[in-house]
């Protein structure tokens, strides 16, 4: 009992000298401008991306921290702005128009670029960086016959960044997507999971045998001896790194970055002070013998709201795609608990089945999504007779899996199809049912 409390005493301390770091960090935080380097001499277009159609040739780069400092003379990273470059060749016989929030719905002027950084400068120096940054923004419209670049600012994103161009012509609207990695978390990502994985162990399955082996796999989560289960596994995607990167970069999911004292500061810099960071590590939970391989998550505006997504490396295998099993649930609070080291956990939503059902709802409007099923492995609970998971949450569920099966190949949703299982699909019968068991 006292060596117990020792250790909680001893946890409550180490939080409050990170508490204490975090405020130090917050008020001590400074920059220094410099003056902008000419962009010519700024390599970003080396990472450009291009695509063309028939009249029409678009370069976009996302600038590093490095470059976009070097261009702007200001660390957009610091409040959350990140630069665009953008080039359009128009060979066409009329102008276009580039439709900015098609960018980014919540884009920033250049006006509003400038003013975030009033307080670290002269009204005079404030107003030459104004005038800097509206020169270099990008302008419409694109005539015919000409080529013009400049710049978009955007929301930061550290991770992974979809950019789609929409330009309106006459009677016509050109439209190019663009996919980038973006460096800047310490994360593990879909690519490199897969590479660590033999290819000499897998287990083909086919569609006849592919139920089977799915409810074979564990029902739940568990600690990391095993000896206590918790949230339970609740879905399935069937799809290599390249069919299920782009479906969540579309719906707005990101990486959760692994635990370190630099995370660690973010997470209670986000708490106390109301910052968004949506990269925010998850706690380790284990099956297959290890915990998950790797998190993501779609945080609402607050550390308190998201909802967050663990996934798993099967030795399975189906039509030369992985097979990955997940646990999903949606936290709506922070609480505490003495079952964690930091005495303080997300409240989930009880409800297991919406968050299951939402990220099904959600890979629908990906267009990544190719085929759908449900299978068993899950022992129902209900509200009255719910389980419970490692932090003592209770949850209730109608023990079905989703199983989705993901391409890289973009679907309509009237073209989606369903694994021809006996299964039935989710009904919520357990909850007019209290006393169900299975």
């Amino acid at each position: 009992m006292i060596m117990h409390l020792y250790n909680k005493l001893y946890s409550v301390k180490h939080i409050l000298l990170l508490v204490l770091l975090v405020l130090s960090v917050q008020a001590c935080t400074s920059y220094k401008i410099i003056k902008p380097h000419p962009v010519s001499e700024i390599n970003f277009q080396q990472h450009a991306q291009t695509k063309q159609d028939k009249h029409l040739n678009i370069s976009v780069s996302i600038l590093t921290d490095k470059e976009s400092y070097a261009a702007f003379g200001i660390p957009l990273k610091l409040v959350g702005i990140q630069a665009i470059w953008l080039s359009v060749e128009n060979n066409d016989n009329f102008p276009y128009w580039l439709l900015y929030p098609a960018i980014d719905p919540d884009y920033f002027s250049p006006d509003e670029v400038a003013y975030a950084f009033k307080s670290a400068m002269s009204d005079e120096d404030n107003s030459v960086l104004m005038q800097h940054l509206r020169k270099q923004a990008f302008k419409n419209p694109v005539h015919a016959g000409e080529k013009k670049s400049g710049f978009v600012f955007v929301n930061l994103d550290e991770d992974y960044k979809e950019i789609d161009i929409e330009l309106l012509g006459n009677n016509k609207l050109a439209v190019f997507n663009f996919l980038f990695t973006v460096s800047g978390l310490n994360y593990n990502n879909l690519y490199d999971i897969i590479g660590t994985h033999s290819k000499d162990q897998l287990i083909k399955v086919s569609e006849k045998t592919l139920k089977e082996e799915l409810e074979k796999l564990p029902c739940c989560t568990s600690n990391e001896d095993g000896s206590e289960l918790g949230d339970p596994l609740n879905l399935v995607f069937i799809g290599n790194a390249e069919d299920l990167f782009p479906a969540f970069v579309h719906r707005g999911w990101h990486p959760a970055e692994k635990n370190y004292w630099d995370s660690a500061r973010k997470t209670i810099s986000s708490f106390l002070f109301g910052n968004h960071y949506r990269y925010s590590p998850v706690s380790p939970l284990y099956a297959l013998g290890r915990k998950q391989d790797i998190a993501l998550q779609k945080a609402r505006g607050t550390i308190h709201q998201r909802n967050h997504l663990r996934l798993w490396l099967t030795p399975l295998s189906y039509q030369d795609k992985s097979v990955w099993i997940g646990q999903v649930s949606r936290d709506i609070g922070i609480r505490f608990t003495n079952k964690t080291p930091i005495l303080v956990t997300h409240k989930i939503d009880p409800d297991i089945d919406e968050a299951r059902n939402e990220l099904t709802q959600e890979m629908l409007f990906s267009r990544g999504l190719e085929k759908i099923g449900y299978t068993g492995g899950i022992p129902v609970s209900t509200p009255d007779n719910p389980a419970y998971n490692l932090t003592g949450d209770p949850y209730f569920n109608d023990g079905l899996r989703a199983v989705l099966l993901m391409s890289k190949q973009p679907a309509p949703i009237k073209y989606i199809q369903f694994f021809d299982w006996s299964y039935s699909l989710p009904e919520a019968r357990h909850l007019n049912n209290s006393n169900s068991n299975k």
